[in-house]
């Protein structure tokens, strides 16, 4: 499937059973009252304990500006060869997420994919505002990719996935990389990610009142991102490390998938930069999830769509680490 297979977003309703879900356990990701009543809302979610047969390990690496707490995760593999490695950068706005709220995601990126995942706790915003979340996510890709005998995973097979904030740090991390000659991405999954940062777009003002995320969160978390640049930073001049989707060229990038959801703000941000990155010469899959929203990842094992969107992008991350 190519970008040009995956049109604009149908009005079908958002799936019947997510929202009872959502109606059972209310959640908006919101900037209201401050940043730590953002981050405890979201630590507070319940969620489920996934894949106990995946070994995890604490490490802190040095990092640009200090330590960078990493979480190795190593499935059951058959195979006594070195598996793939995936660098996972998880969501929140660059404000909320760390380790233990996305130990699930990290575990099912592992299993599904039959590699050892890295995930990375970069440093948030407010308190460290733009460019602190690209510094630590590239250092820490760098040293995984020059600590493979260490880890025991093949170099030449190492992916970037992330969601939401995550997806948009994963396309910088794979431009980075490219940029610097190394290391070599074999593939980026990107869950409805932020790359243009243009809310013009059409689906910003469809879904400004959308579950979970809606456009004064999107507002206000970049807000919080961007720091002293907010509001002195026109669209025009916004670097590739903020926009990938704004670099000079975007040919020669690592193949992409790229998921979006009908019912999300950033749904055509991301279907736009599969456009740009097709008309680069890079190969993409697109998948836009009609029904569902934001963040469906939190919902996969629980709402039969979200689980089949989720092993959907699974499934390409797979088959492009193993073929």
């Amino acid at each position: 499937m190519s970008a040009a297979d995956e049109g604009p977003a149908s009005p079908e309703p958002i799936d019947a059973i997510l929202l009872k879900v959502l109606e059972a356990v209310p959640f908006h990701l919101t900037t209201d009252g401050g940043v730590e009543a953002a981050r405890k809302r979201f630590r507070d979610l319940p969620r489920r304990p996934l894949h106990p047969e995946v070994q995890a390990e604490d490490r802190a690496i040095d990092g640009p500006a200090g330590k960078i707490a990493l979480r190795v995760y190593r499935p059951p593999l058959e195979s006594q060869d070195p598996p793939p490695v995936v660098v996972f950068i998880h969501g929140g706005g660059w404000a909320v997420g760390d380790l233990d709220s996305y130990d699930g995601e990290a575990r099912t990126h592992a299993v599904a994919a039959g590699a050892v995942v890295v995930s990375v706790d970069y440093r948030l915003a407010p308190e460290h505002p733009y460019p602190a979340a690209v510094d630590d996510v590239w250092a820490a890709t760098q040293w995984v990719a020059a600590h493979a005998d260490e880890l025991g995973v093949d170099a030449e097979r190492l992916a970037v996935a992330g969601d939401s904030a995550g997806g948009n740090l994963a396309a910088v991390v794979a431009m980075l990389a490219r940029d610097a000659g190394g290391p070599p991405i074999r593939f980026q999954l990107l869950w409805y990610p932020a790359t243009t940062w243009d809310t013009s777009l059409p689906s910003f003002t469809e879904n400004a009142d959308a579950p979970i995320l809606g456009g004064g969160a999107v507002a206000g978390l970049s807000r919080w991102y961007l720091g002293e640049l907010a509001g002195n930073l026109h669209l025009a001049d916004m670097p590739a490390t903020l926009a990938p989707a704004r670099a000079q060229t975007l040919a020669d990038l690592a193949p992409a998938y790229i998921a979006v959801a009908g019912h999300d703000p950033l749904r055509d941000d991301g279907i736009r930069y599969a456009e740009l990155l097709t008309a680069a010469g890079v190969p993409v899959e697109l998948h836009n999830a009609q029904t569902l929203i934001h963040g469906y990842l939190g919902y996969a094992g629980v709402v039969p769509a979200a689980t089949e969107a989720m092993e959907r992008g699974l499934s390409a991350l797979r088959d492009a680490l193993h073929s």
